[in-house]
C-alpha cells in the first residue's frame, strides 16, 4: 500500500522538471527588458500608468468640495435637539467638512452651552466627561459660531459638557459622526 512503482516516480519527476523549466522561461528577459516589473522593484512598465491601451484622463475633477454643516440646522445647538437624529439625515460627513456650533453666549434668557469631544464610544453612551476634551466654551458659539473641521478618519463623539453633562444626559445634546474619505469618480 505504500509501495510507489518506479514508473510513478519517473513521471513526477518529468512533471517537475518540466514546470520548473517553464518557469525558468517564463522568466527569461526578451530583447534586453526584464521580464516583469518586479524584478526591478516596479520601475519598469511596458504600458506605464498613462500608456494604458484603457486608460482614460480625468478631465473634470468630480470629488465633492468640502461643506460646512451648521449644527442642528437653523435651531442651533441648544437643549432638548435630537440631535444623533440631526446627524443621520444630514450625513454622509467626509474628512476635512467642517461642523459648525451656534448657540448663544451666556445670558439671563440662556443657559449656557459648550463642546466637548469625548474619546470613546462609553464615554458618549453614558455622557462621561471626565476624559472629555472642552473644544468650544460657552462664548465660542456666538456670532459665526464655532468651527470644528473633521480632519481624521475615526469617529467623533460630540456633547454639551454644561451642568456636570446634564445636557448631554438629558437634553439629547450628543451625536457622532464618522467622516468618510471623500469619494474619487473618474
Amino acid at each position: 500500500m505504500g509501495f510507489i512503482s518506479g514508473q510513478g516516480v519517473v513521471t513526477s519527476l518529468l512533471v517537475l522538471m518540466a514546470s520548473l523549466s517553464a518557469v525558468a522561461m517564463a522568466n527569461r528577459p526578451l530583447s534586453g527588458k526584464p521580464a516583469n516589473p518586479w524584478n526591478t522593484g516596479g520601475r519598469f512598465n511596458p504600458w506605464g500608468p498613462k500608456n494604458h491601451p484603457f486608460h482614460q484622463p480625468n478631465t473634470n475633477n468630480n470629488t465633492r468640495p468640502p461643506k460646512k454643516f451648521i449644527v442642528g440646522g437653523s435651531d442651533g445647538w441648544r437643549y432638548g435637539f435630537n440631535y444623533t437624529d440631526w446627524a443621520l439625515k444630514n450625513g454622509p460627513f467626509y474628512i476635512n467638512d467642517t461642523l459648525v456650533f451656534k448657540y448663544d453666549p451666556p445670558n439671563s434668557t440662556t443657559f449656557p452651552h459648550s463642546v466637548y469631544l469625548l474619546p470613546n464610544f462609553w464615554s458618549f453612551q453614558r455622557c462621561d466627561l471626565s476624559r472629555a476634551k472642552q473644544v468650544a466654551t460657552v462664548a465660542e458659539g456666538s456670532g459665526e459660531g464655532f468651527e470644528f473641521v473633521l480632519k481624521n478618519w475615526w469617529p467623533h463623539y460630540f456633547s454639551c459638557g454644561e451642568h456636570n453633562g446634564i445636557h448631554c444626559k438629558e437634553g439629547m445634546m450628543k451625536f457622532f459622526v464618522m467622516p468618510l474619505f471623500r469619494p474619487c469618480h473618474g
